[in-house]
């Protein structure tokens, strides 16, 4: 069977620039269709419950550049995961077309009479980008069969309630609200937690659908929060945003923005939170960050995570690679002859007392390891 030479092209194109920045990951280079066709699947089974969505399998693509296009969406859909989230709209997005959009009437409406006739009553805002996520979402819900979640991206001052209701009316079947908070800041850790709280809270009261909070771990007590986000309404919480760390550009003496993809190193954070919070509360888990290979699927698993969320794996690899992340989970279950509910949660931390002690005692031994390793 011969390669699709229009996706072997792209790799071929994309490995070349990976040559030149050092990075030596592979191209999944086989569409979707092909690899299904070609891949042994396993007899276990994969459905999956999250946020009361039910899901074909556990893997979700996160929220990424992968979600621009509904042929893309198609695609990771195709591939075999469980739901797809949409790359994030910004509030200050929304308030900037709005403002613009009312700046334009007021302009008009100081025109003659008669002049008026051709401009809409209420602003439409058909070409921002607002107009176009909502079609977005249209488009894409009705063209795949699994979960297709809205992301929104707000500051802690920010107030999301009456654009996730436009995203819900749309077609999304969940919203994922993303709370950026910068580390650095100075602020009252209580009023920190109290306006992820109220956002939360806010949106909840204007939609029907499940709400989930995708959470950065630089808090005070990140796990106090876990828990009062969960008594508070939430269906779901994301383990972890990313902090896009700004490096220092010594030529130019001064800071620019900092992006690299995931590493399966940053797994390890969110993975550990799972597992301490996991029958702590009543809502789902969703790891993120991490992700290379399926091991690094099962490793979220075990520690409990309802999903697990991938973006960088199928920007390196092409979205067909989501089906050899499924398969591999399958496969691992398979041979050690356990489902999908026995494995999740099957090496859960310690909780209450035990807990601390438990820590510790991994912290101890990792650096007595080091000692030994790299010691005289």
């Amino acid at each position: 069977m011969a390669f699709d030479p229009e996706a072997l092209k792209a790799a071929m194109e994309s490995a070349r620039r990976k040559s030149e920045l050092g990075d030596n990951t592979t191209d999944q280079v086989l569409p979707a269709e092909q690899v299904r066709e070609q891949a042994v699947k396993p007899d276990v089974d994969l459905t999956t419950n999250y946020m009361g969505l039910e899901l074909p399998a556990p893997l979700v693509a996160s929220a990424g550049p992968l979600s621009q296009h509904v042929e893309d969406i198609q695609a990771m859909a195709d591939a075999g995961v469980g739901a797809v989230v949409l790359f994030s709209l910004f509030e200050e997005q929304v308030k900037l077309e709005q403002a613009r959009a009312t700046a334009e009437m007021e302009v008009h409406a100081e025109s003659f009479a008669e002049a008026l006739s051709y401009f809409p009553t209420e602003p439409s805002n058909e070409s921002g980008l607002v107009h176009n996520y909502l079609k977005l979402i249209q488009r894409a819900s009705s063209a795949i069969d699994v979960p297709l979640i809205a992301s929104l991206n707000t500051p802690i001052s920010g107030d999301s309630s009456d654009i996730s209701k436009r995203m819900v009316d749309s077609g999304a079947s969940a919203i994922e609200l993303n709370v950026y908070f910068v580390p650095g800041s100075v602020r009252d850790p209580r009023e920190v937690e109290d306006a992820q709280l109220r956002i939360l809270e806010s949106v909840k009261n204007q939609v029907d659908v499940p709400v989930a909070m995708k959470m950065m771990p630089y808090f005070s007590s990140f796990g106090h929060l876990a828990k009062r986000l969960s008594a508070a309404g939430a269906d779901g919480l994301v383990l972890f945003n990313r902090w896009l760390g700004p490096d220092i550009e010594l030529d130019r003496l001064e800071y620019h923005p900092g992006f690299e993809l995931s590493t399966p190193n940053e797994g390890k954070l969110p993975r550990a939170w799972i597992s301490a919070l996991r029958g702590e509360m009543d809502c789902s888990l969703a790891g993120s960050g991490g992700v290379e290979t399926s091991d690094d699927v099962v490793k979220y698993i075990l520690s409990g995570a309802d999903v697990v969320m991938t973006t960088a794996a199928l920007v390196r690899h092409g979205v067909a690679y989501a089906s050899q992340l499924i398969e591999g989970l399958g496969r691992w279950l398979e041979v050690r002859r356990v489902d999908l509910d026995t494995a999740r949660g099957m090496l859960l931390s310690p909780h209450g007392e035990e807990a601390d002690a438990y820590a510790r005692a991994g912290y101890v031994s990792g650096l007595e390891q080091a000692k030994r390793v790299y010691g005289r």
